[in-house]
Order: structure tokens, then C-alpha cells, then sequence
């Protein structure tokens, strides 16, 4: 995928990153891809667990260095993403496809025969600042919230935007769903735009989400739920088994989670 200068090799002999603007713990490098070492490193992680608080401390002097911050999962039963097989080769780059036609190629593919694409969702209002939810969503995955990590760490990674940090480590956690996760990260950049979503965690195959425009109404919940089921097929097809289900926990809700098989 197309990339940007990348901050991160200046933490191999300065690992404070104080030559950044930044004050880091101790932390690592990861560079390791499914196909050996990569020519420079995908991104840097902290070697304690994420607490609250770590996420505003960090996520706008990360910002002024070209990094973004997200939490990464090392306590899955795949480890950390050293082992995850990040394909960095396989990207493509987010910006060069259309969301509504991705989410429509894979309506197509999961939806029942006689259901038609309903289109993309109109955006909600804003009711957060996307920056200021995301830190509170990354607090609660950090301290007492849902359960989908079992031990994020704070990490950094060179990108435009929040929607193209998987694609820039080359995340194969969809991979039995889409295998470029560029083409999701599509898909991300329209939900940055239309609910303020922010990539907040990322772990082997679960990616979190926080939202500053949910959906308010039962309407505008299924319009959503019709994306969501494009995007992650296995969010109700081994969830809540309808789309209407599923709609119903959408509304109000400031953080989304997907699972693929």
C-alpha cells in the first residue's frame, strides 16, 4: 500500500522517543511479517499493559509525529502480533477503493438472494468529539470494560488516519473474509467520516471501535446493521442470527466489535 515516511526506525537508538516529541515507556519494535522481516518496523508497542489514561497521554503527541495510536492485544491465544502473519505485501491502499461498492460486493456474497443492498446509512449527528470518545473508549478496554483483549498494550503506527492503521501493519485477522484488508479499511475511512469511528483495538482477529455518531433510532440502527453485516458477516451469522437482532444493540452504543472466523 502507498506509504508515508516512517518515524518509527528513529525508536531503534532512541527508544524515549524524545527526538519525536514524545515520552515513551519501554517498549518493542515489531518488524516480524508472514514473510520474514520486514524493511522497517509496522509498529512500536509498550511492554506493560495499557492503563487508563495512557491513550490521552500519548495519542496527540503520537499525532504530531505521524503515528496513531491504537491498542494492540498480546493476550490472545495466537500471542502478540509478532505472530499474527501481518502481510504488509498483500495491502493494498485503503484510499483506492470505494466503500459502498465493497460493502456491496459482499452484501451480495452473504446476503439472501431476494435482498437487495439497502445503500450506505445517512450520518447521524455528532454528539462526541471522535478524539475525545476514542480515548474514553480506549480507558475502558484498558480498565474495566468488555473483555475482547486480554491484555492490551498501547501502540503506535505510522499512518494517515485511524481507519488505515490494520492495513498499515498488514492485519490478516478477516482473512477468511477479505485477505486485503485494505479494502475494510475502505470501509473504516466511511465510517471515520459518518460516525467518527477511531480504530481503538486491534487483537488477532477482533477489531474495536469507538463511535461519536451512533445510530438513534431503530431506522438508522438496521441501516447500520446492514453495513456491519457486510463488513463482518460473522457478527450475526454466529451472533445474534438476525439483522434486526443485532440492530437493536447498535443504537446509543459508542463502541462496535467485530469477529471473523
Amino acid at each position: 500500500m502507498a506509504t508515508l515516511p516512517n518515524p518509527l526506525p528513529k525508536l531503534a537508538s532512541d527508544p524515549s522517543g524524545r527526538s519525536l516529541g514524545l515520552q515513551l515507556p519501554p517498549g518493542r519494535l515489531i518488524d516480524m511479517t508472514d514473510q520474514g522481516v520486514w524493511h522497517e518496523p509496522l509498529l512500536w508497542h509498550a511492554a506493560r499493559t495499557a492503563a487508563p489514561g495512557n491513550w490521552s497521554a500519548l495519542g496527540a503527541p503520537a499525532g504530531r509525529a505521524g503515528l496513531v495510536p491504537v491498542l494492540i492485544d498480546l493476550g490472545g491465544s495466537q500471542g502478540g502480533p509478532e505472530q499474527w502473519d501481518l502481510a504488509p505485501a498483500r495491502m493494498s491502499y485503503p484510499g483506492d477503493h470505494d466503500a459502498e461498492e465493497v460493502l456491496e460486493d459482499f452484501w451480495e456474497e452473504w446476503a439472501a438472494e431476494d435482498e437487495e443492498w439497502p445503500g450506505l446509512a445517512d450520518a447521524p449527528t455528532l454528539n462526541a468529539d471522535p478524539d475525545v470518545r476514542a480515548a474514553q473508549i480506549a480507558d475502558a478496554l484498558a480498565g474495566e470494560g468488555p473483555s475482547w483483549f486480554g491484555a492490551p498494550h498501547m501502540a503506535l503506527v505510522p499512518a494517515r488516519r485511524s481507519a488505515d492503521v490494520p492495513a498499515a501493519i498488514g492485519w490478516s485477522g478477516p482473512v477468511n473474509h477479505e485477505n486485503d484488508t485494505a479494502r475494510l479499511g475502505a470501509v473504516l475511512r466511511s465510517w471515520e467520516d459518518r460516525f467518527g469511528i477511531r480504530v481503538v483495538g486491534i487483537g488477532f482477529d477482533v477489531l474495536a471501535v469507538s463511535v461519536a455518531a451512533p445510530p438513534t433510532t431503530v431506522a438508522e440502527a438496521e441501516a447500520v446493521a446492514a453495513e456491519h453485516f457486510a463488513f463482518c458477516p460473522d457478527n450475526i451469522l454466529q451472533g445474534s442470527g438476525t439483522l434486526e437482532a443485532y440492530a437493536s444493540g447498535l443504537i446509543g452504543e459508542h463502541v462496535w466489535s467485530f469477529w471473523w472466523d
